[in-house]
């Protein structure tokens, strides 16, 4: 396969040029088949809704070189149906998962000289995104969507790479309100969490890890991304909550949790248990999971590295997982799609 002239290893997580990207339109209640586009640059009228009522929806996905050679990308039908609720949420029309998937070989094929080699430690991140495109100055639905799908080669989501990172409870902003939009995947809920992420920053943390909005008790999420902690007694716990939203890493850590014999249980976690955690970590497709070293809450501090090191538990499923992707391992639940090149 014929490659781009990039320095593999030592990619960024940021916005790289690539050849072409997917475009299709909505409009008198269907979609068209799409259109392949090398314009990086999308037209539009300025009242579209996406930029006056947040008609706007995305995901995030990868695709893989894995050890044979064969190019793949992990559960992307999951991110198909996760784009539907957003979508239904907010009054857009929804993407055929058979279209979705098309859409994500038809990218992947048109830049497939993007694609980092196995073992760089790079990926091919996917964007797809709907956007609210027809006029309105009303609040209400637009009658013209588009539906993008982009992509761009990328290096690890935290430049340390699968380190620790320190984390900080925020206590004055909330990210998500209770029964709003906080489990799906709209922008409003990342420009959102800015103060927060900005606020710890300043402070000397990585990120904010987030309350639950109307009780200010239990843990929610950080800035973007799922939360878990392993307990003393070897249990894997993530928060159940109606505000955040339902990673699709999670889902799959959960799996391989049970696989380990670890006994993975959503449900509410007081945020005082961060105390009693032997190892946590942060979820999410950018980094697969970021290993927590600490967690400031108030005046105590939650330690669970001290040798900047990522924790064992962490390690055991990030490695698992990734393995998988990369077909080190075999994929016993069926989350692997091979692109036909």
């Amino acid at each position: 396969m014929q490659r781009a002239d990039l320095d593999w290893k030592n990619l960024g997580f940021t916005y790289r040029k690539t050849d072409f990207n997917i475009r299709y339109t909505w409009k008198d209640g269907v979609w068209n088949d799409g259109v392949v586009s090398s314009d990086e640059i999308i037209p539009m009228h300025m009242a579209a809704t996406c930029l006056h009522y947040g008609q706007q929806a995305f995901e995030g996905l990868k695709a893989y070189e894995q050890q044979n050679g064969d190019v793949v990308v992990f559960r992307d039908n999951e991110n198909a149906l996760r784009m539907n609720r957003s979508c239904d949420k907010i009054y857009m029309p929804t993407i055929p998962v058979e279209m979705f998937q098309d859409a994500v070989n038809r990218v992947i094929d048109a830049n497939k000289k993007y694609i980092p080699p196995f073992g760089t430690g790079a990926t091919l991140y996917i964007r797809p995104l709907v956007i609210g495109t027809g006029a309105r100055i009303g609040v209400r639905p637009a009658d013209e969507y588009m539906f993008i799908v982009m992509v761009t080669p990328v290096g690890p989501y935290f430049k340390e790479g699968f380190k620790p990172v320190d984390l900080v409870v925020e206590e004055s902003f909330d990210r998500a309100a209770p029964n709003g939009v906080g489990d799906v995947k709209v922008g409003g809920n990342y420009a959102a969490g800015l103060r927060g992420s900005f606020k710890a920053k300043a402070q000397g943390y990585t990120e904010a890890l987030y309350l639950d909005a109307r009780e200010k008790k239990y843990l929610d999420e950080s800035g973007p991304a799922n939360f878990f902690g392993i307990t003393k007694d070897k249990q894997y716990v993530t928060p159940q909550s109606n505000s955040v939203l339902p990673s699709i890493t999670n889902m799959s850590l959960i799996q391989l949790a049970d696989d380990m014999g670890l006994n993975p249980v959503r449900r509410a976690v007081p945020v005082e248990e961060i105390f009693e955690f032997i190892d946590a970590g942060c979820c999410g497709t950018a980094a697969v999971i970021t290993p927590v070293s600490s967690i400031a809450y108030r005046d105590r501090k939650a330690v669970y590295s001290t040798d900047g090191q990522p924790g064992e538990y962490c390690t055991r499923l990030y490695n698992q997982l990734v393995n998988i992707q990369l077909g080190i391992e075999p994929d016993k639940h069926g989350w692997i799609r091979k692109i036909p090149l």
